[in-house]
């Protein structure tokens, strides 16, 4: 069932009805240190400009209690991340293509290169921090995947549904597959899926395993959209048995498409030529019934019996230009739909466009919110302050309608329905007045936060090795860093 403040109230009384629920549902998932979490997800709400360190939170007004209390309540706090998972859930999705749910899967790395006492570190595969823009780098860090649900239209909103840090020694297909059954299962507890509608589309990178993820959630009602490279090997459908006697053992696998070889392509499935609005003509043809060749190596390892045939529709997409006027390069799809058309085709590629979404969300996160800025030790001080950024957002995503555009002199004027969460961000100090305020007041205590005078610092920090998770292609090779 949906959060509802009523019915038969106007548009705004019902956003503000549920964002005043859902600070409410908040406080009461914060089972220890209730008061300290939740103001200190005030003041990162009411901040003025940027967070730039954790510390500087306790100076907001919102924030009534110390700087002792801020660090007590990250490190002995508690949120009940799995209750505010389903209420996360609880409130309006947003729908793509007016009827349809899509979800983007995404990493996002929290590195951490110079904490040696941090335990759970990984190496986190990061672009754009050596010579050269293509160039990556693997930095130790705290990776964390996030599953969110994507809108329409020119806009940088999500609506956050889940999110999971990746433990060192995991596999990241095995976690991918439970977080999508787990948010699934929501969606449709909540009554946002029946029997009968579209299918729920996941779009995701080239760092994902879509073939295994098709054939493990074969029985979800989900279609995958997920990207190749382009040095990928694919083969189309099992040619029909021989009747010569003498023929040899069956094929199991037809003809071979090599991505980056074009003379070798077969005759494709469909052709449509799209105007868009940011990259020009937008060029897709499609390759019905292509699967990879498995191999009972990585994650199907531990397969009984012969591999199976996942078969799907590669897509090639092709545009004019990148944003800026900048050469692009063709783009490799492949959906777990077999058999698709024209119509479904376009839905594809236009879907896996909305996934940038999710990355304008991660860098409102760090640059804005200040999710990387806390130079925080346990990695479960770590997923609290994760899940407080979270609810955060999800609070200026309910409050985008109500706030108060208070733009710069600079800054062009914006209807209420084009706010980007930085503005939204500027007039919630405003809206807060409006709503519940569920945190009680702070006691005066003596002799105040901090260790007594006097007394030495016996608790000496013990040094952690970078971990390690293990991530496997469609093709079966074991990579050990992970994609960030």
């Amino acid at each position: 069932m949906v959060l509802s403040p009523g019915v038969g109230q106007g548009p705004a009384a019902v956003e503000t009805g549920l964002l005043r629920q859902f600070r409410g549902v908040l406080y009461r998932c914060l089972t220890r240190r209730a008061d300290e979490l939740f103001e200190l997800t005030e003041a990162v709400l009411c901040a003025e400009g940027p967070v730039k360190t954790l510390v500087d939170l306790s100076l907001a007004p919102e924030f009534r209690r110390g700087h002792g209390a801020l660090y007590d309540g990250l490190n002995c706090g508690h949120v009940d991340a799995d209750r505010l998972r389903e209420q996360l859930v609880r409130l309006p999705v947003p729908h793509l293509f007016g009827t349809r749910i899509v979800l983007a899967v995404d990493v996002s790395p929290w590195l951490r290169p110079n904490a040696a006492t941090c335990a759970d570190r990984m190496f986190c595969h990061v672009y754009g921090r050596g010579r050269g823009r293509s160039a990556d780098q693997r930095i130790p860090g705290w990776p964390y995947q996030v599953v969110a649900a994507l809108e329409s239209g020119p806009t940088s909103w999500t609506a956050i549904l889940d999110a999971v840090r990746l433990d060192p020694g995991t596999d990241a297909t095995a976690v991918t597959a439970a977080q999508l059954r787990a948010v699934v299962g929501r969606l449709r507890e909540a009554g946002h899926w029946r029997a009968g509608d579209p299918a729920i589309m996941v779009v995701m990178d080239s760092g994902y395993d879509v073939a295994r993820l098709a054939f493990v959630l074969a029985d979800l009602p989900v279609h995958l959209v997920g990207r190749l490279r382009a040095d990928r090997v694919l083969f189309g459908p099992t040619p029909p048995r021989s009747t010569d006697p003498h023929g040899g053992r069956p094929r199991r696998h037809g003809t071979v498409m090599a991505l980056g070889e074009p003379h070798g392509w077969p005759a494709p499935t469909t052709r449509t030529t799209t105007a868009t609005a940011r990259y020009g003509q937008a060029e897709a043809i499609s390759f019905d019934r292509m699967h990879p060749r498995l191999t009972h190596r990585g994650s199907w390892a531990d397969h009984h019996g012969s591999l199976p045939i996942v078969e799907g529709t590669v897509i090639r997409l092709a545009v004019e230009h990148l944003p800026g006027q900048r050469e692009a390069k063709p783009l490799w799809l492949w959906s777990s739909v077999a058999g698709a058309d024209a119509e479904q085709v376009t839905r594809c590629w236009q879907a896996y466009l909305r996934r940038f979404d999710l990355e304008h969300t991660f860098r409102f996160w760090k640059q804005t919110l200040g999710w990387t800025t806390p130079k925080i030790r346990s990695a479960q001080a770590g997923d609290r302050w994760t899940w407080l950024v979270i609810a955060a957002h999800t609070q200026l995503r309910l409050a985008r309608h109500l706030a108060v555009d208070l733009r710069r002199p600079w800054e062009k004027p914006l209807p209420p329905e084009r706010l980007t969460p930085a503005r939204v961000r500027r007039g919630f100090r405003h809206l807060r007045a409006k709503t519940s305020q569920p945190a009680s007041a702070p006691k005066p205590s003596h002799p105040g936060p901090g260790r007594p005078p006097g007394m030495k610092n016996r608790c000496r920090a013990t040094r952690h090795d970078v971990g390690k998770t293990i991530t496997r292609d469609t093709a079966g090779t074991e990579h050990q860093q992970i994609k960030g």
